[in-house]
């Protein structure tokens, strides 16, 4: 018996890697799933962002007209707070500046409609500004991030019940694992200043206490239901963030 999200979580099938050129239909909606490889505590692996991101843009394209094509991930990011982990592999924020602007020229050459899936949050800078640079170069590029409402943190409740949906065969046992659960606005300044490591010797920021994949399920169908929304309704914001719909649209910053 196969994992449900299993295959989803192998590039390629069913997506833009998949296709022969001449299966790519004209000006076609793409998703591009950005993740990250960084620590996710000791029972987590190192792909757990791209893994969502994937499998969210996946299930949002199959609920869109089109349906949208799914490019390959991007598994690199912007991690530098998770450096003081092994494993952790950063390209920081210049550098993933210049890869989403190449992808989305690079795309827009045959493409319509370009749409960033995003599973990190240490990212979220720089989607801001590079995905805002696109818009103000005329192209039509936004982002949606791999969210919902509670969730914690990082490798907590939310993140190992999704991955226990999705890859149970890569969560490792994580009965002791402990991590530090203040709220993230909290965390943030000393997170900013040292690191993620400095907070959390475990690398968990959250509490993974009582994930299951049922839990997983719920959480991953809400992700991709907000993800879509926010897909369909096509409005955005000056950085290219998509806003839910009926949502008012934000003032312009200076």
């Amino acid at each position: 018996m196969r994992h449900e999200g299993r295959q989803e979580g192998r590039p390629g099938e069913g997506g833009l890697a998949g296709a022969a050129w001449p299966e790519v239909p004209p000006d076609p909606a793409v998703l591009v799933p950005v993740g990250s490889t960084e620590q996710h505590g000791p029972h987590l692996p190192l792909s757990t962002d791209t893994v969502i991101a994937r499998a969210v843009a996946e299930r949002a394209a199959a609920l869109l007209p089109g349906p949208p094509l799914v490019a390959p991930a991007i598994a690199v990011g912007a991690s530098g707070e998770h450096a003081g982990f092994p494993g952790t592999v950063s390209i920081g924020h210049e550098a993933l500046s210049a890869v989403l602007v190449e992808t989305v020229r690079s795309l827009a050459l045959w493409a319509g409609r370009i749409v960033f899936v995003n599973g990190h949050g240490g990212n979220v800078p720089t989607l801001d500004a590079a995905v805002g640079r696109m818009r103000v170069e005329g192209h039509d590029a936004a982002w949606v991030g791999c969210t919902v409402p509670g969730g914690d943190a990082h490798a907590g409740f939310t993140e190992t019940s999704v991955m226990l949906h999705l890859a149970p065969d890569l969560v490792r046992p994580f009965g002791g694992v402990a991590g530090d659960a203040r709220p993230l606005p909290e965390l943030m300044p000393e997170l900013v200043a040292r690191g993620v490591r400095a907070v959390s010797p475990s690398g968990v920021l959250g509490d993974p206490a009582g994930a299951s994949a049922a839990a997983g399920r719920e959480i991953l169908e809400a992700m991709v239901a907000a993800a879509a929304r926010r897909i369909g309704g096509g409005r955005a914001d000056g950085r290219g963030r998509l806003l839910a719909p009926g949502a008012p649209a934000p003032e312009a910053r200076p």
